[in-house]
């Protein structure tokens, strides 16, 4: 009797250790999926973090060597045609009030080239301040009497940027208004900019609107959700139709 009581006990033993070696066994496997899932997931953000990255160093290389062609050649070309015009307003004084109005068109166009050369070029841009860079973008722009802009800045906390936050917002910006100049037929665009207690850029404009679920996956939108992303910043699209768009982009 007592050998069969013991060997019930054992055999149960036996069985509450097998079924625990299972348990600790699947639990180990599920673990090490997961962690394998996890580690899979990583790969796959650093590989989409790598290619956002390289995607905006080509991009911004793209821009400094348009920048640096709208320097070197456009200027150079606009400066000779300007010095020839010159010289023929001294030869014939008699056309000097003829060509002064060309004279004064090729003097605007020559420093407008001058600005948007230094607006593409990220090594200027990273030699100041970016919130000054923003500013002097704004009051570029303002020159064009079609669309009026509004710029409230307050940099009460003196935010110190990182280069990647500098080359990446400024040109967020960029696109949002030149975004905005192309396709908005806006009136009025609105920007505000805070430091404090975060960043954070709201740029608003009063133009025909658009269908966001429509137009979210267009690679202008892509584009900027996949910068914003670069360096960690949220960035919201809203828009009503004939009501507008307003775009944000905050720091997490």
């Amino acid at each position: 009797m007592n050998t069969i009581v013991i060997g019930i006990i054992i055999g149960t033993l036996f069985i509450s250790l097998l079924l625990l070696f299972f348990v600790v066994l699947i639990k180990l496997y599920f673990t090490k999926i997961k962690n394998y899932t996890q580690k899979l997931y990583q790969k796959d953000i650093d590989f989409q973090k790598s290619l956002t990255e390289t995607i905006v160093e080509t991009q911004e290389q793209v821009l400094n060597n348009i920048s640096q062609d709208l320097h070197d050649d456009a200027g150079q070309q606009l400066t000779f045609i300007n010095f020839q015009i010159e010289n023929l307003k001294f030869d014939s004084p008699e056309l000097q009030q003829q060509l002064e109005p060309i004279s004064q068109s090729i003097n605007n166009l020559s420093q407008s080239i001058r600005s948007i050369s230094h607006s593409l070029n990220h090594q200027l841009l990273l030699q100041q301040d970016l919130l000054k860079a923003i500013q002097s973008e704004v009051e570029r722009m303002q020159k064009n009497d079609k669309i009026k802009l509004n710029l409230e800045l307050d940099n009460s906390s003196s935010k110190e940027f990182s280069t990647n936050e500098k080359i990446v917002i400024y040109r967020i910006f960029q696109e949002i208004i030149n975004n905005a100049f192309k396709h908005s037929k806006a009136k009025n665009i609105s920007i505000e900019i805070k430091t404090k207690p975060y960043f954070f850029m709201e740029i608003t404009d009063d133009g025909k609107g658009f269908d966001v679920s429509k137009k979210e996956k267009t690679l202008g939108l892509q584009n900027l959700k996949e910068r914003a992303k670069l360096i960690e910043y949220d960035i919201i699209i809203e828009s009503v139709i004939n009501h507008g768009t307003t775009i944000t982009l905050t720091q997490n």
